[in-house]
């Protein structure tokens, strides 16, 4: 619990085996950890974390998920899991120390993932560099097509 950025609590009512399988198949893909908590346990393990603000949330069947690198994953795979779902409510989140709300979890969730944001980083960082070899290699092209026309023209003539 110290070292995850992101944690989220929801509440699991009348899920049957194969359905929270397939949530915890999707959370250990994205190296998300999903938890079906003791209550008590889990407010004595959250003293001195983020998660300590989350305490009098603690009530009721509780599910933890948390994410130790990325912290949009969970929420994106609790706001899929949730849309088809009325026995499953997401309660209150922490992310890197702060409290967010089921809307902002939900926002949170509409965030591209660190995945995502490092490809779109690289596309950016990568474009001028492309762009610049298209420039240089530009002028080359065109005078191995002037030269091209030239010979074309002379191999006319010569016929």
């Amino acid at each position: 619990m110290v070292k995850a950025k992101a944690a989220i609590l929801a509440e699991p009512r009348g899920l049957n085996v194969a359905t929270v399988t397939e949530l915890r198949r999707k959370c250990r893909e994205a190296k998300v950890e999903y938890r079906i908590v003791k209550n008590s346990l889990a407010i004595r393990a959250a003293k001195g974390t983020d998660l300590e603000k989350l305490a009098e949330k603690f009530v009721g069947p509780t599910a933890l998920v948390m994410s130790y690198d990325d912290v949009v994953a969970p929420a994106k795979i609790l706001a899929d899991f949730v849309k088809d779902r009325e026995n499953f409510t997401l309660r209150i989140g922490v992310v890197q120390g702060k409290v967010i709300d089921v809307k902002g979890i939900m926002a949170l969730a509409k965030l591209p993932s660190l995945p995502e944001l490092r490809s779109k980083i690289a596309g950016v960082i990568a474009q001028p560099a492309s762009k610049l070899v298209r420039l240089l290699a530009a002028p080359g092209q065109q005078l191995a097509q002037v030269l091209g026309a030239r010979k074309e023209q002379l191999e006319k003539k010569a016929s």
